[in-house]
């Protein structure tokens, strides 16, 4: 679309969304068996989890497959839901972290899918499941992110911040934002059109009270000449907003695949992240295709990246590999394709070792993006990492 006029739109959902508690929970879950394995000196290798969480007014169900050490009982899953329930901030009557009915379904993996997976003799690890994968990188932002979904996940990361500083008490956790953008010559020239939704516990609050806190959090998010006196703006535009999270609408696991991604900016392969340990590509291979976009941008290859990978259930190579520079590349595409998998092994097992996913790190990847996020001393987001494959990009050419 360079050269072009035209608006594009991507929102952003709260910690306390109702799909987004769930999605921490379930992720949770998978933190809470690479940490037994870790310190119990089960292989982490061998970890396994397909957990799926739904929440509705005072009750949990947390379901799915599992394979880990047996000293993880149904007791510490529910410590771990009840415990990131209250780290959300959920002390409500129709939500509660001390008093919601919590209920664990998870089960024993299946052996089928399991034989599929493991490796045995000769046979490397294959895939968890089927399925193609989608990564995508430019530069609208620092960050090499889409700069509507950047800015929205900024926006509700930067309130949930002043609400549990206790600086802004009246918010709740519950929050929705977007934004749109008007792009010239392909790049983002201002805010047209701003959208917050947000869960207040003062009642007597109107739309224009709440605009009045939230505003601030905005106008930080934003470049300041991007917001101009013709940006409208819709804060709460239906009203009061007190009943919020699963009190308010049922949650679940994996609905907010979007948000999580690059906000409809690129193409996503349909699978969801959280609750799947990484022998699962969706979530293993998606984070390799983001690594390898970021990379190719930040060394300068292209100005935007979609790279697409593709996997068959128990095959360990990938089925193919593709990658688009959008008309913006200074490099042969097909060139490009050849090397990547020579500076990265796109094997399951080859992206958990390079990117170190074998331990606990997703509860933080929940909320606010899976990507565009600085990696962590622990070893999250270090598929964010430029450090050192991009110079080897550049080297290559």
């Amino acid at each position: 679309m360079a050269g072009s006029s035209y608006l594009f739109t991507s929102e952003s959902v709260s910690e306390g969304h109702p799909d987004k508690v769930c999605d921490r929970i379930s992720d949770e879950i998978v933190d809470l068996y690479f940490r037994e394995a870790l310190a119990q000196g089960f292989s982490p290798t061998d970890i396994r989890v397909a957990c799926e969480t739904l929440a509705t007014t005072n009750r949990v169900v947390i379901a799915g497959e599992t394979r880990g050490p047996k000293s993880i009982t149904p007791d510490m899953v529910i410590e771990r839901a009840r415990a990131a329930i209250k780290d959300i901030g959920y002390e409500q009557d129709g939500f509660h972290w001390k008093t919601a009915n919590v209920e664990v379904l998870l089960h024993a993996q299946s052996t089928d899918i399991a034989a599929g997976v493991d490796a045995s003799g000769n046979k490397d690890e294959g895939a968890g499941d089927q399925g193609i994968m989608f990564g995508y990188a430019c530069r609208e932002t620092p960050e090499l992110m889409p700069a509507p979904l950047l800015y929205s996940h900024k926006i509700l990361h930067l309130m949930a911040a002043a609400r549990h500083s206790g600086k802004e008490p009246k918010l709740g956790p519950d929050a929705k934002s977007q934004v749109t953008l008007h792009y010239v010559n392909g790049q983002p020239v201002e805010a047209t059109q701003i959208v917050v939704s947000t869960q207040h516990l003062d009642a007597d609050m109107t739309s224009k009270d709440v605009r009045a806190v939230v505003e601030p959090y905005v106008r930080q998010a934003l470049p300041g000449e991007w917001i101009t006196p013709k940006t409208v703006w819709h804060v709460n535009p239906t009203g009061s907003f007190v009943i919020g999270g699963p009190d308010g609408d049922c949650g679940l696991t994996g609905r907010k695949i979007i948000v999580d991604t690059y906000g409809g900016a690129a193409p996503h392969g349909g699978g969801a992240f959280s609750g799947k340990d990484p022998t699962k590509v969706d979530r293993s291979a998606a984070y390799a295709a983001r690594f390898l976009a970021k990379n190719v941008v930040a060394a300068g290859l292209a100005e935007r990246c979609t790279i697409q990978i593709a996997y068959a259930i128990g095959v360990s190579e990938p089925l193919s590999l593709y990658v688009d520079l959008h008309g913006t590349g200074h490099v042969d595409q097909a060139k490009l394709e050849a090397i990547l998998p020579e500076l990265m092994s796109l094997k399951p097992r080859g992206i958990r070792e390079h990117l170190g996913l074998n331990r606990p790190i997703y509860a933080r990847t929940a909320a606010y993006g899976h990507f565009g996020r600085a990696p962590d001393a622990d070893g999250g987001f270090s598929w964010e990492k430029t450090d050192k494959l991009a110079p080897e990009l550049a080297r290559a050419f």
